[in-house]
C-alpha cells in the first residue's frame, strides 16, 4: 500500500498569509483611529476650557469660580450657584481662578469653577459638587483643571515650573504616545518649552518639564496649556 501525504500549496498559503495580512493592517488601522480620535478629544478639552474662561467673563465681567455669593444670587437666583468658601484658594473678585487645577473641594476657585460654567449653560455636567462626575475626566479617565498660576501671597507660581500665561488648563492620567501629538499639534512639539509643557503624572507643583526626548509611550504625564 502506497501513502500519500497532502500539504499546502503555495497558492493556499499565500491566500492565508494575505488573508493574515490584512486582518494585522486592519486591526493596526482601527487603533490608529482610537488614538487619533483620543488625542483630538483631549486637544477639544485644552480649547474649550479655554473658550469658558472667556466667554463666561464676557457675559458676567468676572471669572467663573471668582463670584462672591451675592454676585452670584443676582445672576442665577438665591442659592442656586455656589460661591467658594475661606480657604487659601478662595479669595472672590480679583480677577483670578485661585486654588490648584486639581483641587478638590470647594475651598478654591477652581473646584466651583465648573459648576458656575454649567449653570451659564457653557458647559454640560454635574452642577452638584457631591456627584461623582462633577469634576471633569478626559478621554483616558484623567481630570481636567484650570488655574491662575497664582499662589496665596499673589506670586506666580505655575504648576510646571517656568511656564507662563494668564491661566492654564492642566490634565493629568495622559500617555506618553499621546503627549507628543498634543503638543505638535497645539505648540511647537517641544514639551519642555513653548504653551503646552508636561511632567510626570504625581508631579508636585513647581516640577520641571519633560523633555520631548525623555516621554514615554507607555507612562502617564500631566499636561499643562496656557492661556
Amino acid at each position: 500500500m502506497k501513502s500519500q501525504q497532502k500539504g499546502f500549496t503555495l497558492v493556499e498559503i499565500a491566500i492565508v498569509l494575505v488573508i493574515i495580512g490584512l486582518l494585522l493592517g486592519g486591526v493596526l488601522k482601527g487603533q490608529e483611529l482610537i488614538n487619533s480620535a483620543k488625542v483630538k478629544n483631549m486637544i477639544g478639552d485644552f480649547r474649550t476650557t479655554s473658550a469658558l474662561i472667556y466667554g463666561y467673563q464676557d457675559r458676567f465681567k468676572n471669572f467663573p469660580g471668582d463670584q462672591t455669593q451675592a454676585q452670584l444670587d443676582a445672576a442665577y437666583g438665591v442659592n442656586v450657584a455656589t460661591a467658594c468658601q475661606a480657604g487659601a484658594g478662595c479669595a472672590q473678585n480679583n480677577g483670578r481662578i485661585d486654588g490648584d487645577w486639581n483641587a478638590a473641594a470647594n475651598t478654591s476657585e477652581t473646584f466651583v469653577f465648573w459648576q458656575h460654567v454649567r449653570l451659564a449653560n457653557l458647559a454640560t455636567g454635574a452642577t452638584a459638587m457631591n456627584d461623582p462626575n462633577y469634576r471633569p475626566r478626559n478621554a483616558d479617565g484623567g481630570f481636567l483643571g484650570v488655574e491662575s498660576g497664582i499662589n496665596a501671597a499673589g506670586v506666580a507660581a505655575p504648576f510646571i515650573n517656568g511656564m507662563r500665561g494668564s491661566a492654564f488648563v492642566c490634565s493629568d492620567g495622559i500617555l506618553g504616545r499621546y503627549v507628543r501629538q498634543i503638543d505638535t499639534t497645539m505648540d511647537d512639539g517641544n514639551t519642555a518649552g513653548g504653551s503646552v509643557q508636561a511632567v510626570p503624572n504625581g508631579s508636585a507643583r513647581g516640577a520641571n518639564p519633560t523633555a520631548t526626548a525623555n516621554i514615554v509611550d507607555g507612562q502617564q504625564y500631566i499636561v499643562c496649556a496656557s492661556l
